[in-house]
């Protein structure tokens, strides 16, 4: 695959996730998949992305900062916002937004993911939901 054509099916990816289609998964993801070095299904990284995106915040959405590809592999630097509306990171929820920075790597396979790896700043979500500093 090319890069252009990666980064348009990346960019259509993250498109379905903030539009919650998540019943098209199928196109970007392939049945089995590693996630930070865990076998998962697709149904269960699904049902992840679920869980956070539609049971633990409400109006969450990614934002591309940067993407960069190399082959079959993307690095994306994303930021989330969001407003959690139950416990998150062992803290209840207060009605504050929060901003916070996401790293993804991933390697794609025919033309969807095979493997992802995440990082969070969860050092900062846990600063803005304890009302230390706000969401940027």
């Amino acid at each position: 695959m090319t890069t252009n054509e990666i980064r348009d099916i990346y960019s259509r990816y993250i498109d379905a996730v903030n539009a919650r289609q998540f019943d098209r998964m199928a196109e970007f993801a392939h049945d089995q998949m590693i996630l930070n070095d865990q076998p998962i299904s697709r149904d269960d990284y699904v049902a992840t992305m679920r869980e956070v995106l539609l049971d633990t915040m409400s109006n969450f959405l990614w934002t591309l900062e940067d993407l960069v590809i190399e082959g079959s592999r993307v690095a994306a630097r994303l930021t989330g916002t969001g407003t959690p509306i139950k416990s998150w990171f062992g803290h209840a929820p207060s009605g504050r937004s929060v901003t916070f920075r996401e790293d993804a790597f991933y390697r794609f396979r025919d033309g969807r993911i095979e493997q992802v790896w995440v990082l969070l700043d969860a050092q900062g979500i846990e600063r803005q939901l304890r009302g230390d500093i706000t969401a940027e």
